[in-house]
């Protein structure tokens, strides 16, 4: 479960993104918006399931599978009447989700969502921290994929974010409707 400090911060740092311009409350929304995002959450669910049918690429299925879920939670928000604009647009996402749709989802679901983005963060190098700390970080990584863990592990944690996604995907669509 989601507990009381996060969603304190999430609260906290929704209403610092709404007055510094970084999360926009729409008032007039564009149709086209919400469907391009609904379905970049499809192609990029469509692509994570492929790679790992395929089993092309199991750190591009936790990416692409993380990317789903984000697609779609910007399309709920979008539906809301917020707009995420393009500075740290990921962590935006998920104190969003956390102030804007709790009520509407299990917190088991907000959990997976954050979940999935930690892992697609750490796995793809994309991480919002200093330049330096980038390198120590990736090294540490290197190593541990590298030498430590197996690709069955691997593959499993993949599967893990496939599957969350799909069942984050089908949750959000019914806010959608």
């Amino acid at each position: 479960m989601l507990d009381e400090p996060r969603i304190k911060e999430a609260r906290n740092n929704v209403k610092n993104y709404l007055e510094e311009g970084l999360l926009r409350k729409v008032t007039l929304k564009e149709g086209e918006v919400k469907k391009i995002l609904i379905n970049n959450s499809r192609e990029s669910l469509k692509v994570a399931d492929t790679l790992f049918s395929m089993n092309i690429s199991s750190l591009w299925v936790i990416v692409s599978s993380y990317y789903a879920m984000f697609y779609i939670t910007s399309a709920v928000l979008y539906e809301l009447g917020y707009k995420i604009e393009h500075k740290i647009p990921h962590k935006i996402a998920a104190d969003s989700l956390i102030i804007f749709v709790r009520s509407k989802l299990k917190d088991t679901l907000i959990e997976e969502y954050e979940d999935a983005q930690q892992e697609a963060l750490e796995l793809s190098g994309i991480k919002a921290d200093e330049l330096i700390e980038y390198f120590d970080f990736e090294r540490i990584k290197r190593s541990r994929f590298q030498y430590s863990m197996t690709e069955t592990s691997v593959r499993s944690r993949a599967q893990t974010s496939l599957d969350r996604a799909k069942r984050f995907i089908f949750e959000m669509e019914k806010v959608l409707q």
